[in-house]
């Protein structure tokens, strides 16, 4: 936890401008709500939302990079002799366990998705944070087998990783919307998880990363 009180205040400004956004956006979709309504909601001037998030998308998706740094670390701090697509299979379990916000499925995130579904910027952008995400993968990847990135066993590697973790996720959250029930989308998100890991080991056999 930080103890600057500078930093505290950046983070805490920078909170109260994505939970504003993210109200709005979940009220009244996301392409209706303006950069001007958010500062106002948020309390702020309109250049100080910019100077915090770039791109309006950037306080819908405002966890990306904490998602990327959980990977890394996952990816950095393996377990003694287990390999990179089993510790990320653990990973999605230990995240479950933890109900991380990462792999929630409940109301609140059902009306997340339909937030994106409903924005052709938001999905688009949900595309590239995928593709910036198996980039970030095939890095990690490449470093423990000391590799270069663009090594196509590497970028194999990375993106069924990423389409695994992707349909997993898409699809525990058709479980919830269908049942309403969050111990069922964690059993459908999690069999998943382990039936594509299975696929990704026996596509990559013979290789580092298994």
């Amino acid at each position: 936890m930080p103890t600057d009180l500078r930093t505290r205040k950046r983070l805490a400004t920078r909170q109260s401008i994505s939970l504003a956004a993210t109200r709005l956006f979940l009220e009244r979709g996301f392409d209706n709500v303006t950069v001007d309504e958010i500062a106002a909601a948020a309390e702020v001037g309109r250049m100080t939302v910019f100077n915090y998030f770039p791109r309006k998308e950037d306080m819908f998706f405002d966890r990306d990079e904490e998602a990327h740094d959980v990977l890394r670390e996952a990816l950095r701090q393996p377990a003694a002799g287990v390999s990179p697509v089993e510790t990320l299979r653990l990973l999605a379990h230990r995240l479950i366990a933890q109900r991380s916000p990462f792999v929630t499925f409940s109301a609140d995130s059902k009306g997340f998705i339909e937030t994106v579904e409903s924005s052709e910027t938001l999905k688009a952008r949900a595309r590239a944070m995928r593709d910036e995400l198996a980039q970030t993968l095939a890095a990690e990847l490449a470093q423990s087998a000391g590799t270069d990135p663009a090594d196509g066993q590497v970028q194999l590697a990375a993106g069924l990783l990423v389409a695994t973790w992707t349909v997993a996720f898409l699809s525990a959250h058709r479980v919830f919307q269908a049942k309403r029930d969050t111990a069922a989308a964690n059993v459908a998100f999690l069999a998943l998880i382990d039936q594509g890991s299975l696929g990704v080991k026996a596509a990559l056999a013979a290789t580092p990363f298994i």
